[in-house]
């Protein structure tokens, strides 16, 4: 099926009744014309003529539902004013407002629910697949304190975060579902480290280095910025899933898979970073800032990765001044479609280490330098770029293909191609919480 952007979808509002029309009738018609005022509060009126009936009710103008909870409510019914000066008027009494017709916010979520996820498509579906916490009851979170407790250990978790937490270090465990309500935001670091089966989704993810590396309290001066934390790392972890996510700001990477993980799915997220330099240490990086989003496989020539690491990307995007890494893939089998990268003025999106084999389909590169090339000769030799069906707009520099590499062709799990041509709108309207 067609991968979009979560729904969260409410019942309309009640219909509101009307109420009935009330007609005040006339009971002789010497009654209507004014000249006999016993029967009604206008007695002794000037001649009065039939009385005014009562205003039509304005209809109701339905609210748009934010976060897709709310639809609109209809008006309030009108109220009929008496006639004055006369016998009983004959005004009728007003109807009233129509029920209002807001629409439901698109994959909204409210500040108790979430949205549903979207449908769990690629490696992190293979094999055991990935049921994070399953349905284990829901625990709501609202500090950074109460979160690091409910996502230690091994046993099933579904963990709801709500509010914007204290920047910290979170340490995740196995077997657990986290899940952003209502704009929630993660601040710091958050480690996945031998962990298997978790979910992170509907959160925005923000590093500790906003602007300046040295914010992060692991910051070393003499090393610069690749000494702080990623904002997300995976390592020795397996069937890892991303959904709906922004993530931002990590001071090393956004989000870096590493050391022997395998069978992770990102999907719907977008990446980016404010403005900062990397301008000390020995490992400066000067004005881009070491604004590195997303590594797979930390190091060459590391046996733990052989026949690891494989990652399926799709619908998400790689936005304002990331410069590298859109991901830097070695080993593993990365499968990249309908993504959309917007990141003017970075280095290079795609880039083929050793020993990777990627699958580049129907993905959008729109004003970027260097949409996938390969790191180097030697690694070219080992790796292999397969690129079908893609789009590229006032793009510059490599869209390098084949290597020495074996081909990654056909992946072996089921998926649906969204055309090329719609990718810039569905992922940037869908990528990010809802």
């Amino acid at each position: 099926m067609r991968h979009g952007p979560a729904h969260r979808l409410t019942a309309p509002s009640p219909r509101i009744r009307a109420p009935r029309r009330v007609a005040l009738v006339c009971v002789l018609l010497s009654a209507c014309g004014g000249s006999s005022g016993a029967t009604g509060p206008g007695a002794g009126g000037d001649g009065g003529g039939a009385g005014t009936g009562g205003t039509t009710g304005a209809a109701g103008a339905g609210t748009a539902g934010t976060g897709g909870t709310t639809t609109g409510t209809g008006g309030s019914a009108g109220t009929a004013a008496a006639g004055t000066g006369g016998a009983a008027g004959t005004g009728t009494a007003g109807t009233g407002g129509a029920a209002g017709t807001g629409t439901a916010g698109s994959g909204g979520s409210s500040c108790t629910t979430p949205p549903a996820a979207s449908e769990l498509v690629g490696w992190a579906a293979s094999g055991t697949a990935t049921t994070g916490g399953g349905s284990a009851t829901p625990e709501t979170v609202t500090t950074v304190a109460a979160l690091k407790t409910a996502v230690a250990g091994t046993d099933a978790a579904v963990i709801y975060v709500s509010g914007v937490l204290a920047s910290d270090t979170v340490m995740i465990g196995s077997n657990k579902t986290i899940v952003g309500l209502c704009g929630a935001e993660i601040h710091g670091h958050i480690d996945l480290t031998g962990s298997s089966n978790v979910i992170i989704r509907n959160i925005k993810v923000v590093g500790y280095g906003v602007g300046n590396c040295t914010l992060d309290p692991a910051f070393v001066a003499m090393v610069g910025c690749s000494s702080g934390n990623d904002a997300i790392t995976v390592a020795r972890s397996n069937h890892i899933w991303f959904d709906h996510d922004d993530v931002s700001d990590g001071t090393d990477g956004n989000l870096d898979i590493t050391l022997g993980s395998d069978f992770v799915t990102v999907s719907w997220t977008k990446f980016h970073y404010t403005a900062r330099t990397d301008n000390t240490g020995n490992d400066s990086t000067g004005a881009s800032g070491h604004r590195f989003s997303n590594l797979v496989g930390g190091d060459d020539n590391s046996s733990p990765d052989i026949g690891k690491l494989n990652v399926t990307w799709h619908h998400n995007w790689w936005a304002d001044r990331v410069v590298e890494r859109q991901p830097r893939i070695r080993y593993g089998k990365n499968h990249l479609y309908n993504n959309l990268w917007t990141s003017s003025g970075d280095n290079y999106c795609v880039r083929s280490g050793m020993n990777a084999q990627i699958l580049l389909e129907n993905n959008v590169f729109m004003g970027v330098k260097s949409p996938h090339e390969f790191n180097n000769t030697a690694d070219q030799g080992t790796s292999n770029i397969t690129s079908t069906n893609n789009v590229y707009s006032g793009t510059s520099g490599t869209q390098a293909t084949g290597g020495g590499g074996t081909a990654f062709t056909t992946p072996s799990y089921a998926y649906v191609l969204d055309a090329a041509s719609s990718v810039q709108a569905l992922a940037q309207a869908g990528a990010g919480p809802h």
